[in-house]
Order: C-alpha cells, then sequence, then structure tokens
C-alpha cells in the first residue's frame, strides 16, 4: 500500500520572489494605462449600467404596485428555496425517504433544466452536499429573476427586452462559481499550490491589460501556436486579382475533374475568411475542392479610414461583382454558383436585388447559398435591442473623423451576448485557477476581427436593424437601384443554426420565406460550429424539410432530424446546378500564394498606421 504524498512545506521566500516580479511589472503598467487609457468604444450603450439601474428603479416601483402578484412570486420563490434546504438537509442527515412528496422536486426540477450548464461541471458541484446547495440555490434565484422581468408589461417590447438582457447579465455576474470562495475547483487548486495559483492568475490579469494598452483584453487562446499560413488556412492556393477592397483567391484543384460551375465564397468583411479553411480537417474549403468544386474565395481587406465612405454599395460593385467578373473571366463560364456567410450572405441577397432591378437578369449567379444570413432583421436576437436611432448618434463625430469602427467594439458585443462562455469562463481560467488558455484554432480566429467602414457600419445598423429596409420592397436603395428581395428567382438554399445567437434562426427563416425560390436546412450549435461541422467529426445533426411553411415554428414541426454534418446534403443539393465534372480550372497568374496579405492585417495594425 503506498503512502499518501505529502503536501509540501510553503516557501515564503518563494511567494515573495513571485510577488516582487509582479510588482515589477504593475509599475510600469499602471503608468502606461494612466497615460493611453480612454473608455472603450463599445457598439452601442449595451453595458450602460447607468441605464440599466434607471430601468431596474422604474420595474421594482411598478411590479410593487400590484402587491398581491409580487407577493405571490416572492412566497412561490421561498417555498422552493424552503425545498432545496429541506433536500439537502435530508442529505447531510441521510434521511432516506422514499416516500417524499411528488412536489418535493425542485431541486431536481432545476438539475434537469441546467443540466447542460458547463459552468458547474466540476464533481465538486454534485458530491459535495454544501456545493450542491449553493448551486440550486443560484439557479432557483437566477430563474426567479429572469422571470420577474416577464412581469414587466409597462415597457414597451425593445425595453422589456433590454430589461431582460441586463438581468441575464447581472445573473450570470453573480454565479457562484465567478467567485473564488464559492467555486470549489479554485478552492482545491489554492489548496494545492498554496495559493500560487492566483499570483499566476493576477500575473495572466497583468498581462492581459498590457496587451489592451490599459484595457482588459481578455486572452481567450494561445496567440503564439498559430500562424496564418502555416498552421491555418493551409490550403493552396494563388491570389489571382486584388484591388483596394479584397483579394481574389483561387486554390488549386484537388480533384482530376472539376464541376464546369466554379463556385466563389463571400465570407463576412466583420471576421476574416479563414474560419472556412481553419485545418484541413475542419476546412470547408479544402472538402468543396475535394467534392469537385473549383473554388474562388474573397479575402477582404482589413479597411482603415481611406475606405470609411464605402459602404454595402461599394462593397458590392467593387468587391462581388468584381469577383464575378474575374471568375467568369478565368473560367470561361458565364455562372458561378455563390456562398455568402453572415452579412456577406447578406451582401450577396442585396447583389441579386441590384442586379434584377437593373438588368432584370441574375443568371450571372445560378444559385446562391446564405450561411447564417439575416435578410427580416425584426427579430434579429440580443443585438437589435440596444440599437436604436439614439444610440447611432453617439459617438458619430469620433466614428466619422477615424473613418471606422473599431474591430474590438464589435468583438466586446458580440462576446456580451454570450458571456458564460466569452468572458468568466477566461476570468476563471486565466486569473483564478492561474492556467495559460488552450491554443484553439478557432478563438484565435474569433480574435482576429476586422473592422468596419465609417458609411457601411451606419448603413448596416440604420437601414437594416433599425428600419428594416432589405425586406421592404423598393425601399432600399442601392447604386441608382430600388431593390426588390422578393423580385428575382435564383435557386437559394438557407444553412442556419438553432443556437446562433447572432443571426436567430428564426429571423433568417423569415428572410428565406420572402424570397421567391429558396429551401432552408437547420444545423445544430451556433453561428460557426453550427456552419464549420465536417462530416468527420459527426456532431450536431440538422433538420431537413423539402417545403417551406408558413412559420419557422411550423417549418420545425414537420422537419426531419439526420444524425452528422449537413455538408453532404448541400452537395446533394447543389449538385443540380454544378453542370458535369468534365473541366479542370487551374489558377492562371499568382500576385502572391494563399492566403494572401490581406487576411495578415490585424486590426492593431491599421491602427497603428492611423
Amino acid at each position: 500500500m503506498t503512502k499518501p504524498e505529502q503536501e509540501q512545506p510553503i516557501d515564503p521566500m518563494h511567494y515573495i520572489h513571485l510577488w516582487q516580479n509582479v510588482l515589477k511589472e504593475t509599475t510600469p503598467l499602471l503608468q502606461d494605462y494612466m497615460t493611453h487609457f480612454q473608455p472603450p468604444e463599445l457598439l452601442s450603450n449595451a453595458v450602460d449600467f447607468e441605464d440599466f439601474a434607471t430601468m431596474l428603479s422604474e420595474f421594482w416601483g411598478e411590479l410593487l404596485q400590484n402587491p398581491d402578484r409580487f407577493y405571490e412570486m416572492q412566497q412561490q420563490y421561498w417555498q422552493d428555496f424552503g425545498k432545496i434546504w429541506q433536500e439537502s438537509a435530508e442529505r447531510f442527515f441521510n434521511i432516506a425517504n422514499e416516500a417524499k412528496d411528488k412536489n418535493l422536486s425542485t431541486a431536481q426540477d432545476l438539475i434537469n433544466e441546467h443540466r447542460n450548464d458547463r459552468r458547474f461541471k466540476d464533481p465538486a458541484w454534485e458530491e459535495s452536499i454544501l456545493f450542491d446547495f449553493i448551486k440550486k440555490s443560484y439557479f432557483l434565484t437566477a430563474d426567479w429573476l429572469l422571470h420577474l422581468t416577464d412581469e414587466a408589461d409597462h415597457l414597451d417590447d425593445k425595453l422589456k427586452k433590454r430589461l431582460q438582457f441586463y438581468m441575464r447579465q447581472y445573473a450570470d455576474a453573480i454565479a457562484p462559481s465567478n467567485f473564488p470562495l464559492t467555486n470549489p475547483e479554485v478552492l482545491k487548486k489554492t489548496l494545492e499550490t498554496g495559493g500560487e495559483n492566483l499570483i499566476h492568475g493576477y500575473q495572466n490579469l497583468l498581462k492581459d491589460i498590457k496587451r489592451g494598452h490599459g484595457k482588459l483584453k481578455i486572452s481567450t487562446t494561445d496567440a503564439d501556436a498559430f500562424e496564418i499560413g502555416r498552421n491555418i488556412a493551409t490550403t493552396p492556393g494563388e491570389v489571382v486579382f486584388e484591388n483596394e477592397l479584397f483579394q481574389l483567391i483561387h486554390y488549386h484543384p484537388t480533384t482530376e475533374k472539376q464541376f464546369e460551375t466554379p463556385l466563389l465564397i463571400a465570407p463576412p468583411f466583420i471576421n476574416k475568411f479563414y474560419i472556412l479553411d481553419l485545418k484541413e480537417e475542419n476546412s470547408f474549403v479544402k472538402w468543396a475542392l475535394d467534392n469537385g468544386h473549383s473554388v474562388f474565395l474573397i479575402s477582404w481587406v482589413n479597411p482603415d479610414k481611406d475606405l470609411s465612405g464605402y459602404s454595402f454599395g461599394d462593397y458590392m460593385e467593387r468587391g462581388l461583382l468584381v469577383a464575378l467578373d474575374e471568375v467568369e473571366k478565368r473560367s470561361g463560364q458565364k455562372q458561378t454558383n455563390v456562398i455568402g456567410y453572415c452579412i456577406g450572405g447578406t451582401l450577396l441577397s442585396i447583389t441579386l436585388s441590384w442586379l434584377q432591378a437593373k438588368y432584370n437578369d441574375t443568371s450571372r449567379i445560378k444559385s446562391a447559398t446564405f450561411f447564417t444570413t439575416l435578410i427580416d432583421f425584426r427579430d434579429s436576437g440580443d443585438l437589435n435591442v440596444f440599437i436604436d436611432p439614439e444610440s447611432l448618434e453617439e459617438g458619430v463625430d469620433t466614428l466619422n473623423e477615424r473613418g471606422y469602427l473599431k474591430a474590438e467594439a464589435l468583438h466586446q458585443t458580440f462576446a456580451l451576448l454570450r458571456a458564460n462562455d466569452m468572458i468568466w469562463s477566461f476570468i476563471i481560467n486565466n486569473y483564478m485557477l492561474g492556467k495559460e488558455p488552450f491554443p484553439f484554432d478557432l478563438l484565435y480566429w474569433n480574435d482576429d476581427p476586422t473592422n468596419l467602414p465609417a458609411e457601411l457600419y451606419h448603413e448596416y445598423l440604420k437601414k437594416m436593424y433599425v428600419q428594416n429596409e432589405l425586406c421592404q420592397k423598393n425601399k432600399l436603395h442601392i447604386k441608382g437601384q430600388k431593390l426588390d428581395i422578393t423580385s428575382f428567382k435564383t435557386p437559394c438554399h438557407f444553412i442556419s443554426a438553432k443556437d446562433d445567437h447572432i443571426a436567430p434562426w428564426v429571423a433568417t427563416y423569415n428572410g428565406a420565406k420572402k424570397l421567391q425560390n429558396a429551401t432552408f436546412t437547420l444545423s445544430g450549435s451556433g453561428h460557426i460550429a453550427g456552419i464549420i461541422n465536417p462530416p468527420t467529426k459527426t456532431k450536431y445533426g440538422y433538420w431537413r424539410a423539402d417545403k417551406l411553411a408558413d412559420t419557422a415554428e411550423d417549418w420545425m414541426l414537420n422537419a426531419t432530424h439526420k444524425e452528422g454534418s449537413w455538408w453532404p446534403q448541400w452537395q446533394e443539393w447543389i449538385a443540380q446546378y454544378t453542370g458535369a465534372q468534365n473541366a479542370l480550372y487551374k489558377p492562371n497568374g499568382s500576385i502572391e500564394k494563399a492566403p494572401g496579405r490581406y487576411v495578415k492585417i490585424r486590426y492593431e495594425d491599421v491602427e497603428k498606421i492611423d
């Protein structure tokens, strides 16, 4: 029988040395912070705590004007809390109560409802009676707070949704997992290391503040583990064209023959294209090549103030249409299958409507595939709650003077929409447990966003999110044409994601319903993982139905769930528009090797130049 390992005695000199290093790093950092600090520029007032306090005060005032209803809700809360306490006490005293009242199931109901909450995955949250009680008490309180906001009937829908968003942020922030003394994993680590994890965590915090030049920039992955063109975005190809807005990549064929109709991908210009080409095993670009497509891809530039006046019309005219010209010239074909991802899909829908309005002909786009694309912005999720005419005027002079919205503004806002995954989990890992973030290619990409030209930013938020002009006939004017999204007959296939928090699937479905010739597929997971879901992973699954129903809910009732990736199903659909597999398109001429220069320009580099 082996002896248990004895805990190592704490070496006070070791800790003195650690703290000396911490203080040595802190002094210049604080000086730099005081010199360069500026309040973070966010998309809107999404974290306006003064607004939250005012709204919360009004909410409580209105709620207390209906004391009977408030008393009823409060009484239910305390009854449920009592049940949790009773169940915990019975467990503590090892009381077997097989004949327990069926109504005493509050704790189990809470566990069932929050079973997949990754914040409480450590076994101690269940094995320890104390931490199990803390966890269940938190679930009960958080659910009660969120349920309270359902009673805010005196607020209009938008203000009510804003209050609900604030309350979710608050409920997430007070989770016991976010505090060292109520997180069993942190406590265990602190006892094991004698507190060294907290010192390392503080050092990580200092590094992240330094990395953000005075603002906290949470590290979500090991940035040194990746290099664009070395171990991500490595599919062989050539940059065959470039202008001030984009580079066009033509990838080398991987099959002996390719389909006659080439494939052009328009990724989002809010992010970099290599989300579609991370590694060979999860690269949609590589998979499409291996399945016989001749793949061209737009790599958007990371804009600086020289592009401040560029709008959707310019991204169409100088971007997607020019790319189509080049694809047609290099393939000798008059038609191209086009994929648009997120805002790239919104641009694709604008382009189709514009071609129909100007030429009464959209045939050069043989088919259109939309990845997580919004056309109808009415129910576009939490992001829409904080975009209104008033918020658009905030900081407009600064934005116009700079010429672009900083990439970190959108990055921070999207992180807030998934605070538990994108903020709190890393605060626990990096600063409480004192660990280094795990190298993860998807999070490296997520930490590499792009700026938005000032004109396009205003147009996108005002004309799409606030006024919803794209899906209103002849309301949106682009380059001299009034657009009608219902006017073209191009075959369209929408791929959306069930847990998408940026482009909610019901909203994308409503957009698909407005088109004349659309089909719809719903993937599992979210905005990124729902799309980057290769067949080899056999994850998530998807839903399909042959026809669009009147509502998204009706469509889901009639849809069939299938296991695995939707990629092969999309291949079956687009096979109708690819032509025969008897062509071979090799890149003709090369400015440079893929992935090219544009994708390597980080937003920090743009700021340094400006």
